[in-house]
């Protein structure tokens, strides 16, 4: 069984930061895709950004420029680093394992998801 646990998530001005960190236990971290996604309120959930197994990161376009993916295989650790926060960025964020090392966008390629934590950014 894996487990994923999203922390770092809060409340924020406008232009602020966060950065939001998930850990992935119950098989090998650095061989797979790891992603977050995000549930704006009133909106489907919708992808962030992804980090293959070999460290190649992929944004969406609204958070490109502002948002950084990365990961420590030896902490079995992502990152998400948040700049610039705008209030069109409140979600609950969500961790996911990829199922491949080289998973998509699209929630279909990610098996395993944490319970997400709370981003609010206020105007």
């Amino acid at each position: 069984q894996v487990h994923v646990v999203e922390s770092g998530g809060g409340l924020v001005q406008a232009g602020g930061s966060l950065r939001l960190s998930c850990t992935a236990d119950g098989r090998t971290f650095s061989s797979y895709a790891m992603g977050w996604f995000r549930h704006p309120p009133g909106k489907e959930r919708e992808f962030v950004a992804r980090i293959w197994r070999d460290g190649t990161p992929h944004y969406a376009d609204s958070v490109k420029g502002r948002f950084t993916i990365s990961r420590d295989n030896a902490k079995n650790t992502v990152l998400l680093q948040m700049n610039s926060l705008k209030p069109e960025d409140t979600a609950v964020y969500y961790c996911a394992t990829g199922s491949y090392g080289y998973s998509g966008p699209s929630t279909d390629h990610y098996d395993y998801w944490g319970q997400g934590t709370q981003v609010t950014v206020s105007s």
